[in-house]
């Protein structure tokens, strides 16, 4: 089997979400995609995000009746701050005969040498590098000071294309606050979990 594990806040998960799990799933021909919610990133400690729960929560309903997609609670149930390499590890031990493939944007993608033991990141899993709108495709270049030649050549195979759609939870985040339409943004049942909870809105 082949896993693509996808890490992020998504707070909320929108279509740009869903559209790069998809690009990853087919353009690296991996059997599933587990999202997995961030708990809290070292790079974010002092950015304030809905609780862990109804992140994964909204991701379920999100992807439900998509058997590719998973949802994994891993990194918010245990303690912060999340590092991708422990998420890795977690599931190397949980899926001794899989392979694993790390989704990032190309945006992340850049930054992946910067990464707490990044070197270890990428022995654990490939990164299929997803071209996103507004950021240059991924070069394996940039990661050749933290792997392997043979890595890297491996790594070429795995640069994918998505539709280049520019949705973020920024924004519908700040549409919430003052009122403003967040449809055809994210899944209709997302949308609905959003008003009947009244969440992002302003106090």
């Amino acid at each position: 089997m082949r896993y693509g594990i996808y890490g992020g806040s998504f707070d909320p998960v929108h279509y740009g979400h869903l559209l790069l799990a998809e690009s990853g799933l087919c353009g690296a021909k991996l059997d599933r995609v587990i999202f997995v919610p961030t708990g809290v990133p070292p790079h974010k400690q002092h950015q304030k995000h809905l609780p862990g729960e109804i992140r994964a929560e909204m991701l379920e309903s999100a992807i439900a009746g998509i058997e590719e997609f998973l949802v994994s609670r891993f990194e918010i149930e245990r303690d912060p701050p999340s590092y991708t390499v422990e998420t890795l590890r977690h599931f190397r031990s949980k899926l001794l005969d899989a392979e694993l493939f790390l989704l990032v944007g190309a945006d992340m993608y850049y930054d992946l040498p910067n990464w707490y033991c990044a070197s270890e990141i990428l022995q654990l899993a490939v990164p299929v590098g997803v071209h996103r709108p507004g950021y240059p495709p991924p070069h394996v270049e940039v990661l050749s000071g933290v792997t392997s030649s043979e890595r890297l050549r491996i790594f070429r195979d795995y640069i994918v294309e998505m539709p280049l759609v520019d949705f973020s939870a920024t924004k519908i985040r700040q549409n919430c606050s003052s009122g403003k339409s967040i449809r055809f943004q994210t899944p209709h049942v997302v949308e609905n979990f959003i008003h009947s909870r009244h969440l992002y809105e302003e106090p």
